[in-house]
């Protein structure tokens, strides 16, 4: 079989199988692909991005699963052009996303002799993968690519879904033969229609459970049915932004400073957790899962793949019947004491910020969490704990937010966004702090009539990291015995000029520097990608958490005690 048709079987072997976007990064050994999506794309078949840079590519085809469910693929030539994909398959592993990476490689007359561009390409993800195979030249990869998307979309029993890798060996020629063409142009179908952010409602019937003082923690992708499971019992609903849970009568905006009002001593003590989603944001959450004194359960109703069975402390349970059992319902007074504190430590939280027109971290974390629709992508660091802590929670959601939690990587988010943007079809906002913005400044660039996604990218620029300042690292800064050696070596400064940055990429920007300036900015319509540089100051963050947890103690406090 000659290398363009194995590519073509291989083509039409992805496309049955549900793939409907294809991102690919240039190369002369995966040409007979590239030649065979061509003519895909040409019919109608299939939509083609293209992106220089393997890691951009690979984070852009995990955006597009992300936002439409459906498996991408990404497509790269041999050797050190793999091995950039990493980073994309081991966020793609752990956060379940069917991203589907199709490596070319030299036959194996070629293999270990030296010749260019050839490795070790088999098992280069390892356990990252739900499957891996290697095919040889001339044969067929019909079964192999049928395998690997029966893997990569969870198929399989007791097997989540995830990355999978089909590394095909091509023979020269790796060209059409003279004479052939493309086929004629045909338009492509819409693959994917935007939807509007999801709610539900259980039905539950809680007059026969017990009341119990149980709070429902909602992590991440944990949905729409942690809030009605808390809506249905009357529980408090602590739902971390990319829940996709946070909004209803009972969710609870800055829950992590209120945990410690209802711990083992207080007066209304938590009695048992009930976990949507995978909670990954704050210490306090941290160490409420592991009190051994409270009891705890984790909603798994499918196989997931952050964590090993029985390597964590929450009872699996797979039945809503089963959880409401586990979960009890809460009583009137449970219900209204975290809302009272939720709603004091809110109003406390806003009159800090109020004291200064200066933007803060938290102050446009709530800007933007207020002001984002169709799709809201949170980046990793400081930005998203931001919007944890002041995002104020709505009645109905606003946007479907999208984060990178599985491994929560600084890496390609621009590039996932670019993803979820293109494959929601929707306005998108993407907020990100600087260091996480320049760390995927290369995901900015677009071939030239490559599709431009509606992406309004905020970028948080306190030249430099300030999240460690939140952690030890502030407190040994503060005690001065390292010196300059945290700023230079956890504080990372730089002096970038994202305005120049922008340009040279040809993406609008503006800048600001007050909360008053962001709102205008937040309000204002946009079309392509435009930037907005919200400029901060650092040094004085760790004195401002201060001030919130001060203000919010007192006030919760008082409310308490009442």
């Amino acid at each position: 079989m000659t290398s363009l048709g194995a590519a073509r079987i291989a083509v039409a072997a992805l496309l049955d199988g549900g793939v409907r976007s294809v991102v690919v990064s240039p190369g002369s050994r995966s040409a007979p692909m590239a030649y065979a999506l061509a003519e895909a794309s040409a019919a109608g078949k299939v939509e083609l991005l293209v992106r220089i840079d393997e890691r951009s590519a690979a984070f852009t085809a995990l955006g597009l699963a992300l936002a439409t469910g459906a498996p991408v693929a990404v497509l790269t030539t041999s050797g050190t052009a793999v091995g950039n994909l990493l980073p994309a398959v081991m966020e793609a592993n752990h956060a379940a996303v069917p991203l589907v990476v199709v490596s070319a490689d030299r036959p194996e007359e070629l293999r270990g002799t030296g010749a260019n561009q050839t490795t070790v390409q088999l098992d280069l993800f390892g356990e990252h993968v739900r499957f891996a195979v290697d095919i040889p030249a001339g044969d067929n990869p019909q079964r192999a690519v049928d395998t690997a998307l029966a893997a990569a979309t969870g198929a399989f029993e007791d097997t989540p879904p995830g990355p999978v890798q089909l590394n095909l060996a091509f023979r020269d020629p790796l060209v059409p033969e003279a004479g052939e063409r493309l086929p004629e142009q045909h338009s492509r179908g819409t693959f994917r229609v935007a939807t509007e952010p999801l709610t539900m409602t259980l039905t539950h019937t809680t007059a026969d459970l017990p009341e119990l003082r149980t709070v429902v923690l909602a992590g991440h992708d944990a949905g729409p049915v942690a809030e009605a499971f808390a809506r249905a019992h009357g529980l408090p609903l602590l739902a971390e932004p990319s829940s996709n849970s946070r909004f209803g009568p009972n969710a609870v905006g800055p829950y992590r400073l209120l945990l410690e009002h209802f711990g083992a001593d207080a007066a209304m003590p938590i009695e048992r957790v009930v976990v949507f989603g995978r909670p990954t944001l704050s210490r306090p959450v941290s160490a409420l899962l592991a009190r051994t004194d409270v009891p705890a359960a984790l909603y798994e109703p499918v196989p997931v793949a952050w964590y090993e069975p029985g390597r964590r402390r929450e009872i699996p349970i797979a039945s809503l019947t089963e959880l409401a059992e586990f979960a009890g319902r809460g009583a009137s007074a449970w219900l209204d004491a975290w809302l009272l504190a939720g709603a004091a430590a809110q109003h406390a939280l806003d009159g800090v910020l109020a004291t200064a027109d200066a933007a803060t971290g938290p102050s446009v974390g709530a800007h933007v969490w207020q002001h984002s629709r169709g799709q809201l992508v949170l980046g990793s660091s400081n930005g998203i704990r931001d919007v944890d802590l002041a995002g104020q929670p709505a009645s109905e959601p606003a946007a479907t937010v999208f984060a990178n939690r599985g491994l929560s990587g600084i890496d390609g988010t621009i590039s996932t966004a670019t993803g979820i943007a293109l494959g929601g079809r929707q306005e998108t906002t993407l907020f990100l702090g600087d260091l996480t913005f320049l760390h995927d400044a290369g995901g900015l660039l677009l071939g030239a009539g490559e599709g431009e996604p509606q992406l309004r990218i905020v970028v948080l620029n306190d030249s430099g990291g300030a999240i460690f300042s939140l952690l030890e690292h502030g407190a040994v800064a503060e005690a001065g015995g390292y010196g300059d050696a945290v700023e230079r070596l956890f504080g990372t400064p730089h002096s970038v000029d994202i305005a120049a940055l922008a340009a040279a990429y040809g993406v609008g920007h503006c800048a600001v520097s007050t909360t008053a300036g962001l709102a205008e900015a937040l309000a204002a319509p946009f079309a392509g990608r435009t930037i907005i540089e919200v400029r901060t100051d650092r040094h004085e963050l760790r004195a401002l958490h201060r001030r919130i947890k001060a203000a919010v103690s007192a006030a919760v406090g008082g409310v308490l005690a009442e």
